[in-house]
């Protein structure tokens, strides 16, 4: 028996149970969008929710959005959402793309930073894994680690599946946004560290990516320039310096780090530009592979919003960048 059909198997009963779990725990409100496709992660319920006792849910980002413009709060059951290239009639180009979206460790904007955005990289040949991670204020055991337990199951399990959805295992790029970005720095700016114990094959996958990029990124959670919000979601009212500086992801860049994409607005209100600005220096000073865009305006949350509002044009800088380096 091969690595890859225990992987199969793994998935394909992480999904069976992930079914049953969803039925009872999760009130999603609106139907997937067309060609994309949804499974757990782990097998069964996720590690450490044997205190946990929210239920999740399903709305629009905004009152005037769209029915493809949800946030999930109080994730339950963690999932990959998959595209495929050839859903939008794209050729595949063999590589991935794992998303992180943001929403303050508090929601995951799974539309805005998601669904649009795998659209967009789908066109390009990526296949394209959304990751609906679990926030670390629901009282899971793990705490702030819940949500980088996910990110390393699902960056495992995006591996597992090269074979099986005919990309290269060691072509995956991961790309977070806001607090998405915090956790996309978090798995892939510092030496691995396993995050929770095996649970099955697929965590034999090593916890490598082969591109990062990080999009008016959550990085600091000390100094004058952190978003509050994230760090009282991620780690309370009031941490202690240890905790801070732990958390901050300026700090401990590992020089195995892959090539980053930085890209960011001066007018960010939300998340200032000193973020991204505070990852570049460490990335540089580690001689990490880096290029970092600094936007006049676009404010905090871009994604793919038209110009003039924001600068929708950084998917090509970044494919740009992405090609150079081998993804």
């Amino acid at each position: 028996m091969t690595m890859f059909d225990l992987d199969r198997r793994t998935i394909m009963a992480g999904a069976l149970a992930g079914a049953a779990l969803s039925s009872a725990a999760r009130a999603q409100s609106f139907p997937l969008p067309s060609g994309f496709t949804r499974f757990p992660i782990w097998p069964g319920k996720a590690p450490g929710g044997d205190r946990v006792t929210v239920r999740e849910v399903e709305t629009l980002r905004r009152p005037d959005s769209g029915p493809d413009d949800g946030v999930f709060a109080h994730i339950v059951t963690p999932t990959l959402t998959m595209l495929r290239p050839e859903a939008v009639g794209a050729k595949p180009n063999g590589a991935a793309m794992l998303l992180f979206p943001g929403g303050g460790y508090l929601r995951v904007a799974i539309g805005h930073e998601g669904y649009a955005i795998a659209r967009r990289f789908a066109q390009a040949g990526y296949i394209c894994f959304i990751l609906l991670y679990r926030l670390p204020g629901d009282g899971w055991a793990a705490g702030p680690q819940a949500p980088l337990q996910d990110a390393q199951r699902a960056l495992r399990m995006v591996r597992g599946l090269a074979a099986r959805e005919k990309f290269d295992a060691g072509r995956v790029g991961v790309m977070g946004f806001s607090a998405g970005g915090h956790l996309a720095a978090w798995l892939t700016s510092r030496a691995p560290v396993d995050s929770y114990a095996p649970v099955d094959p697929l965590d034999r996958e090593p916890l490598d990516a082969a591109l990062a990029a990080y999009l008016y990124p959550v990085i600091l959670m000390q100094g004058g320039f952190v978003h509050a919000g994230s760090r009282t979601q991620l780690l309370g009212a009031d941490p202690s310096a240890p905790q801070r500086r732990a958390h901050s992801l300026e700090q401990d860049v590992s020089p195995r780090t892959p090539p980053v994409f930085l890209a960011h607005a001066l007018d960010d209100k939300a998340v200032p530009p000193e973020n991204s600005l505070a990852m570049l220096a460490a990335l540089r000073a580690k001689r990490v592979a880096t290029e970092c865009h600094l936007f006049e305006s676009g404010g905090h949350g871009f994604g793919l919003v038209p110009p003039p509002a924001a600068p929708a044009h950084w998917p090509d800088l970044f494919l740009s960048f992405a090609r150079r380096h081998g993804l």
